[in-house]
């Protein structure tokens, strides 16, 4: 079920206006319990058992954490834990990619292997929601949160529909506390839920697919040499697109929690006004950043063991961020040239160290549109299908290939760089600040103009319901 179609749209309707007329908190629990299940098989309904099981799975390994007196005990549970829901993802998402690997490495030695296809469907989200149930055995281990008496609740926790299947990545810690009691709405509350998702649905709808997934489409599956702006364009629409895709879902996820009473944190903060990469990964998807941070970075040591430990660790962190998204290798080399300009950006602070000139506002901006040029370029990367197509299209971009036919219309063009450059105004203007606070300081009536003019351009644009790109992951 797409939050961009129809169904969603009757779905929501019902489950909102059952959910606020029950006056029982467990009841109304129960009702959100079943919808998220019915929304979640409505994909595919044997993966909902799948879903299930992983969340029973770490609900007992939590309790058994929280009781083991031995501190070898509770990591050999926690260890269960993390095996377990790595195993699961590593066979539905990785096993073919593994078995490929093998087979290739051992051509290498001379051996001849041919390995099984595994015909294996992947789950809808299970990046997302075996990162949901993880939290809790990882959080109950370090003692962030105790462990929770509610079956229902920790399920409820874990595939609570707004955010199951394509983020923000919700940490049990986070979400149970709000399920205690009945949540109140604030004066407000639902209309800013309601406003929050026709902006999400504006950015997946309008924006993304209409106006920039065309050209992103024709030019990274273009097989012949591009001009360099043309190589420009389409490696911009698509900056712009993933950004309006993924945030448009995340916005539309926690404008749905808002509407249900609940409240889920910030993926993302207006990450193309970021200077330097640092601060990129700090504004963008958030919640994937901080749960390797957390989970990952800190316990390797971070950067308590020096400049050297900490740059292996960086490089660890961006592998597992870059594989995670996908099982190809150029999503692994996107994620390794993250960490390697993340090295390159610690290295110069510690040269450079905190220069006053380096904070005026020409050199800021400076910085600011160096990092945005590079995160383009890692884009690249993630985008492409294969490394010839990456590598034909960086080469296009800095002039080093054939002068090829032009691709794209005048239309195009002007439409990429149009959005683009609206999208990068947007950020600098608001990288200091919140959606929220600008709303708040608007006229009522201009809110209303805008809001009316989004859910018009999203009436006039409905095409064919494209899938949000974040669901393949």
């Amino acid at each position: 079920m797409l939050f961009n179609s129809l169904t969603f749209v009757v779905f929501f309707v019902v489950v909102v206006s059952a959910y606020w007329a029950l006056r029982s908190w467990p009841a109304r629990k129960n009702l959100l319990l079943v919808a998220s299940y019915i929304f979640y098989g409505a994909w595919n309904p044997p993966f909902a058992l799948l879903l299930f099981a992983t969340t029973a799975l770490d609900f007992f390994l939590g309790a058994q954490i929280a009781s083991a007196s031995e501190p070898r005990a509770r990591r050999a549970w926690m260890v269960a834990s993390v095996t377990s829901n790595l195993s699961m993802l590593g066979f539905f998402k990785y096993g073919n990619f593994l078995l490929e690997n093998t087979q290739w490495l051992l051509a290498r030695c001379g051996i001849a292997y041919a390995p099984p296809h595994l015909d294996v469907f992947l789950p809808i989200g299970i990046s997302f929601y075996t990162f949901h149930s993880l939290s809790y055995t990882l959080d109950v281990y370090r003692g962030v949160c105790q462990p929770t008496k509610s079956l229902r609740d920790f399920v409820l926790a874990v595939s609570f529909f707004p955010q199951l299947v394509a983020g923000p990545i919700v940490r049990a810690a986070d979400f149970l506390p709000q399920l205690v009691s009945a949540p109140a709405l604030k004066r407000g509350q639902f209309h800013w839920g309601l406003l929050l998702m026709t902006l999400g649905m504006f950015e997946k709808i309008v924006l993304a697919d209409t106006m920039l997934s065309g050209a992103a489409d024709a030019v990274f599956g273009y097989g012949g040499p591009l001009p360099a702006l043309d190589a420009w364009a389409g490696v911009l629409a698509f900056s712009g697109q993933i950004f309006f895709d993924f945030a448009g879902y995340s916005t539309c996820a926690i404008g749905a929690a808002l509407c249900l009473g609940f409240h889920l944190k910030d993926n993302f903060r207006f990450p193309y006004a970021a200077i330097g990469f640092s601060d990129f990964w700090r504004r963008w998807h958030i919640s994937l950043s901080t749960f390797l941070r957390d989970f990952l970075y800190i316990p390797l040591g971070g950067n308590r063991s020096g400049p050297a430990r900490a740059a292996i660790n960086l490089m660890i962190v961006m592998f597992i961020g870059g594989l995670w998204h996908g099982a190809a290798w150029t999503f692994v080399v996107w994620g390794l040239i993250h960490g390697v300009l993340l090295v390159i950006e610690r290295l110069a602070r510690a040269i450079g160290g905190d220069a006053a000139w380096t904070e005026t506002l020409p050199v800021q901006l400076l910085l600011g549109l160096a990092t945005y040029a590079g995160v383009c370029l890692t884009w690249v990367f993630f985008r492409a299908t294969d490394f010839a197509t990456a590598s034909r299209l960086v080469h296009a971009m800095v002039g080093l290939l054939p002068h090829g036919d032009p691709l794209l219309t005048t239309r195009a063009l002007v439409k990429v760089g149009g959005v683009s450059a609206g999208l990068l105004l947007a950020h600098w203007s608001l990288r200091d600040t919140s959606v929220e606070a600008v709303v708040a300081r608007m006229p009522r009536g201009l809110v209303t103009s805008l809001w009316a003019l989004m859910l018009g351009a999203i009436i006039l644009t409905q095409g064919n319901g494209n899938a949000f790109i974040y669901f393949q992951f």
